[in-house]
């Protein structure tokens, strides 16, 4: 099959790159062009509407051990920076990967900065400030929210669904990490060191940071769509399924 709206400049990859391994031909292709129906929302215009959730990416979140007691309060939370930060990585990443934009790159896997003296001094503690310098697919604005989603499918103990959805976030992450690295060495900011994506000491040319970047999209894509299907699975019907890439 050939999944709807997959990166034009890597038609080379397998065509079933962002399909979840336990979806068949007809429930993704269903589902990325339903995603397609839809009019795209600007990603900062849904970024705003989930403004009241922006605390969040600082404060203590609800305990796992608490989970499915609190699974609809933990959707209306995390619903809204899941679907923008999807949204984010189909469209302005994917734009900025195309173009090697690692500028563009970087502040799209940027972490917000640590709290300072300055911060402690404003009323919210420097909150928004913070908050909205994180980047559009960070592991502070996206990846945190979709691991303390995982969490709210357990009770007690950890459940089989939860681990599964962590391990995608977890993939998530490793690539977040990595793009802002490889943005970084493009521009010149860092070095690769200690053999870092097998460079070694060598400066790695351009083409060779694409290939890389390219690569690493590609994964955190497939990991993504595979959180979201089982995220999806068994949901309450209730609630709205979220959209694949």
């Amino acid at each position: 099959m050939k999944v709807y709206g997959a990166l034009v400049l890597l038609a080379a990859a397998s065509t079933e790159a962002f399909a979840p391994s336990s979806m068949n031909a007809r429930e993704v292709v269903t589902s990325l062009n339903a995603k397609n129906d839809m009019s795209r929302q600007d990603f900062f215009s849904v970024a705003i509407a989930s403004s009241v959730a922006s605390a969040a990416f600082f404060q203590p979140e609800v305990a796992e051990a608490r989970g499915r007691a609190t699974l609809e309060y933990a959707y209306d939370r995390y619903y809204p920076r899941l679907e923008a930060g999807g949204q984010f990585y189909a469209n302005d990443l994917k734009k900025a990967i195309e173009r090697n934009d690692w500028a563009a790159i970087k502040a799209a896997t940027a972490e917000p900065p640590k709290r300072t003296k300055q911060d402690k001094a404003k009323i919210d503690g420097g909150i928004a400030e913070r908050a909205a310098q994180a980047g559009g697919f960070s592991n502070a604005r996206v990846i945190a929210a979709a691991d303390l989603w995982a969490a709210s499918f357990s009770d007690n103990s950890i459940s089989p669904k939860t681990k599964k959805m962590k391990d995608q976030t977890a993939i998530l992450a490793e690539v977040v990490d990595r793009m802002n690295t490889i943005a970084k060495i493009g521009l010149g900011e860092e070095k690769p060191s200690g053999g870092f994506l097998g460079f070694g000491a060598k400066a790695p040319s351009q083409a060779e940071l694409a290939k890389e970047i390219r690569e690493l999209y590609m994964k955190g894509g497939n990991a993504w769509n595979q959180y979201i299907f089982l995220a999806n699975d068994d949901l309450p019907v209730q609630l709205k399924r979220l959209p694949y890439l």
